[in-house]
């Protein structure tokens, strides 16, 4: 059945990461640099932060505290109350290329994924770590050979699942009370790891390329196919449940809304950073589904 997607924010250069938060949608916009939130329907469109190195992933610390990655100087920076962003996390002696989106669980731990290699300028392909940040900023390796780390979710049970764009695949992990993780394996899988490292040829070699995602309260993961201009709702070993065609390129994804059961989508033509950087013809679009949100974010 055709699904109508609707726009709710229009005119971005290149949004992602977006969440749903106090009864809002909220969302990053590279190449303006900004933290964005909106209503449900994209009334009240509010800057909630400048982050002069781009944004990226979101998350909230227990105490309501905003962290958003800034991705260029590989920092997680924290909003008080005031308003001023201040360093949390300084991730640079961990990190190959920008550091990208991130998980935040109850006890303010996050996990963020970093490209592990100069996406932007051609450089060739090349695994990276996970790391963990702990809420007093102490930041932790806790898996290697992450293959563009990319969207992360917690579920209820305690597991972490992380898209690996360039990996063919989303692992999973399990979490240790102590925010250690354990027992990898693939949670859903769609091909051989690429075997060659310059991108153009690599993404040739993707069935899909996960990027951000979500979970829903059946458990459930919608997945952004970042290559197939398409929404990917999955169960754990790879069967697709339902998909949707967004008829452009799409990035990343999050459930949200009054009940839960509104898809939000960041949609552009591409990722191309030159093209983005001085176009606006991305956008944040929204598409009704009939299961709830589940899990973080």
């Amino acid at each position: 059945m055709a699904r109508e997607l609707t726009t709710v924010v229009p005119d971005l250069t290149f949004a992602e990461s977006p969440r749903w938060h106090d009864n809002r949608v909220w969302f990053v916009d590279f190449y303006t640099h900004r933290v964005y939130s909106a209503l449900e329907d994209g009334g009240d469109l509010r800057v909630e932060a400048e982050v002069p190195q781009q944004p990226s992933g979101l998350g909230w610390l227990p105490d309501g505290r905003l962290l958003t990655v800034s991705m260029r100087d590989a920092r997680v920076l924290r909003r008080e109350a005031d308003g001023a962003l201040v360093t949390h996390a300084d991730l640079s002696a961990h990190v190959g290329g920008h550091l990208n989106d991130m998980v935040v669980d109850a006890d303010g731990r996050a996990f963020a994924g970093n490209f592990g290699f100069d996406l932007m300028s051609g450089a060739p392909l090349a695994p990276a770590a996970l790391l963990r940040i702990d809420p007093d900023g102490t930041v932790t390796p806790v898996a290697d050979d992450m293959w563009f780390a990319n969207g992360c979710v917690l579920t209820d049970d305690g597991r972490l699942l992380v898209a690996e764009t360039f990996g063919n695949r989303i692992s999973a992990f399990d979490v240790g009370v102590d925010g250690s993780l354990s027992n990898r394996r693939t949670w859903a899988g769609f091909g051989e790891l690429p075997t060659e490292t310059d991108v153009p040829s690599a993404l040739g070699q993707l069935v899909v390329a996960p990027d951000g995602c979500c979970l829903d309260a059946e458990g459930a993961l919608w997945v952004a196919d970042a290559l197939g201009n398409r929404l990917l709702r999955l169960r754990e070993g790879g069967e697709i449940l339902d998909e949707i065609d967004t008829g452009t390129g799409v990035y990343a994804c999050m459930l949200g809304g009054a009940d839960g059961r509104t898809l939000f989508a960041c949609t552009a033509p591409d990722f191309a950073e030159e093209a983005r950087r001085n176009a606006r013809e991305a956008a944040l679009v929204a598409v009704r589904v009939d299961v709830p949100h589940g899990g973080r974010p």
